[in-house]
């Protein structure tokens, strides 16, 4: 086990965003969350990572004495670099305890698969929405931490980068990673071990078949 959550509870002043949420992450497995806007899922993300502090309830971290940002690697739905850098230097700006770190990763590693090396010049100004995304997992990954969340990882991307993001996925959980993400992509549902859905400040496992899900099913999930 990685993290695990007891009896969480979120509010903002009179509203109760997470309501009473037990929830664990396993080594080696994939787990999505689905949810309507607003209902907590990014809130839920911060409180695991330690960003936002709960109302309630106890967040377990089973990491051996590591920090919290060694374990744990976040890539938020928002863009978090500094676009008038370039690659290689918000790169150094997230390795900058671990550049021989950096090194290997460009030669042999993490991101070497994301293909960063063909844009480690460019400015991340004039970078496509899919780089952008590779790179802000990219940055996520510099300490290889062991869980990884990912807020919407695939959102408003073309389908070859869809795939090539969850096929790296698919591989970092082959080595030992965990992956935590909030998602609506079938593709991406259909790599996931466990299914949760956050409703009404509540997070339950969905039982169906992966296999079955639609993107109606969704919706009258969501409903």
């Amino acid at each position: 086990m990685i993290i695990q959550l007891e009896n969480i509870s979120k509010r903002y002043k009179k509203r109760e965003i997470l309501k009473n949420i037990n929830f664990s992450v396993e080594d080696s497995e994939i787990i999505g969350i689905i949810g309507a806007n607003g209902t907590g899922k990014s809130t839920l993300l911060k409180i695991m990572l330690g960003l936002t502090k709960q109302s309630n309830g106890v967040v377990k971290y089973f990491n051996n004495g590591e920090k919290i940002s060694s374990l744990i690697g976040y890539v938020p739905q928002e863009n978090p670099l500094i676009p008038e850098l370039t690659v290689l230097d918000n790169l150094k700006l997230w390795y900058s305890d671990s550049k021989e770190n950096m090194k290997d990763d460009l030669n042999n590693g993490i991101l070497k698969k994301l293909k960063l090396n063909d844009v480690l010049k460019f400015k991340v100004n004039n970078l496509s929405g899919g780089y952008k995304r590779r790179l802000s997992i990219g940055c996520a990954l510099a300490k290889h931490p062991k869980l990884i969340l990912l807020d919407e990882p695939s959102s408003g991307l073309d389908l070859n980068c869809k795939y090539e993001i969850k096929e790296y996925l698919k591989d970092y959980v082959a080595a030992d990673g965990s992956v935590v993400m909030v998602t609506h992509d079938l593709s991406e549902i259909s790599i996931c071990d466990k299914i949760y859905i956050l409703k009404d400040g509540r997070l339950n496992l969905i039982t169906e078949s992966y296999e079955e899900f639609t993107e109606d099913k969704i919706k009258q999930i969501l409903l």
